[in-house]
Parts: structure tokens; sequence; C-alpha cells
């Protein structure tokens, strides 16, 4: 009776350490399937993913990267932007909540949320900046595309329901529309930063004035009679002249 209990013992222990080991393997291997899945889809956000500072987009060519920053070297606000990624000067080409810095971001996050906004919102949920898009999507999801455009579309969908290539800040990338859009009335056009610590919307505006001979006007404010600068157009040349 001693040695069949013995062996029933030894048999139970057996079945238990192959059903743990057995059961580790399943975690490490649910683990590696959902960390190869976030590496491939690291240039998307849905509904069910978060950006937190610390973390980032990373588009797929590797490019452009989109998380939270500090401009300068003295500023504690925190932004959320664009930078590119593969050359050694830090230099960002688009910030979502410009005018709007998080001074604390704990428990900040950046969100797809349906049906169809990308936002940016505080620890305390309050919306610091969103995309301003009215269409609907079901699954909507956030892109960094290689070519630094940020995209809010339906997946498995190319038709954008917002894109930061229409709201630039001081930087134009190939690829972005520049100029007014004559059904929609709304107007692509570049600002400057107020300083190289804060990248609120400075003094200075690129416009495209499309009166007379389309030409490209920098502005102090939104002054429309303190023209500094203008390109006109020729057939063949942008020619730069000093306006009085």
């Amino acid at each position: 009776m001693d040695n069949i209990e013995f062996q029933r013992k030894h048999h139970t222990i057996e079945t238990m350490r192959t059903s743990n080991e057995y059961f580790t393997f399943l975690l490490v291997f649910m683990s590696l399937l959902i960390i190869n899945q976030f590496s491939q889809a690291q240039d998307t956000l849905n509904t069910t993913q978060v950006i937190t500072d610390g973390e980032t987009l990373i588009s797929s060519g590797g490019s452009f990267e989109l998380g939270f920053f500090s401009p300068g070297n003295n500023s504690n606000n925190r932004y959320v932007g664009i930078w590119y990624r593969k050359i050694t000067a830090f230099t960002v080409v688009w910030v979502a909540n410009r005018d709007n810095p998080l001074t604390n971001t704990s428990g900040a996050v950046l969100k797809v949320t349906r049906p169809g906004i990308l936002a940016l919102v505080n620890g305390t949920n309050d919306i610091i900046w969103s995309s301003n898009t009215s269409r609907v999507a079901q699954s909507p999801v956030a892109q960094l595309l290689d070519s630094g455009n940020l995209v809010l579309k339906q997946e498995n969908d190319e038709n954008y329901l917002w894109q930061s290539f229409d709201y630039p800040t001081d930087t134009l990338l190939p690829g972005m529309r520049f100029g007014r859009n004559f059904v929609t009335g709304h107007e692509n056009y570049l600002s400057s930063w107020k300083s190289s610590e804060d990248p609120g919307d400075g003094d200075y505006n690129y416009h495209l004035d499309p009166t007379g001979y389309p030409h490209v006007v920098i502005r102090t404010g939104f002054c429309r009679t303190a023209k500094i600068r203008t390109l006109e157009w020729s057939r063949v040349q942008w020619i730069p002249w000093i306006e009085n």
C-alpha cells in the first residue's frame, strides 16, 4: 500500500509539474505574440490603445516619430508632436497642442475615441487638444505615415477623416497642400513658433495670397496689411520682391 501511495503522489507531482511548465510556456508565448503584434503596429493607434509620456509611434519607414516632448533646454512644458527620427538634431515638424501645453503629464494620454476623434487628455480627462473632424467611423485608427502625416481614418480605409497635413505649424513637408480651399474655406498656412522654448503661434505667418497672380506673403500677426515680403509668380520662376 505504501508503494502504491508513493506512486500516486509521484504521478500527481509529475502531472502538476507538467501543467506548470505548459502554463509557463503559454504565458511566454502569449507575451511574445503581443510584443510582436505591437512592434508590427507601432505606427498605428486604435481605440484600445493609448500613447503616454515616454511612448511613441514610429512611421513604417522610420522617418518620423510622434510622442511627448519639451522644446528647448529650459522648458518643462510637454507637447505632443512629430519630429524627424533619422537626423541627429531634434527637429519638430508638427505640434498638436502648441497653444495649450501640459504642465503635468501624469495620467495624460493621446487616444482615439469613437466615433472618430483623436484627443489629448490630461490626468483629469480634460481635453487639451483634439482633431476637429465631424465625420464618423466604426473602427477609427490614427496612423503616422512615413511622409510625416498623422492621419485619422477608418481601419483598412484610405479615406482620411482628418490629417495633420491640413493643420501645419511652422514646417511645410513634401505632399502638404498650401493655400485656401475655396470649397470649404479652410486655409493651410504656416506660423512661426513664439520662441525656441514655446511652439505657440508666433508673430509671423506664411500665406498663399490668391488675389491677382497667386503669391506667397509673410505677415506679422493677423494683420493683412502688414506685409513684409512676397514672392510673386511669373511664368517660369518665383520672383522675390520687397514691399514697403
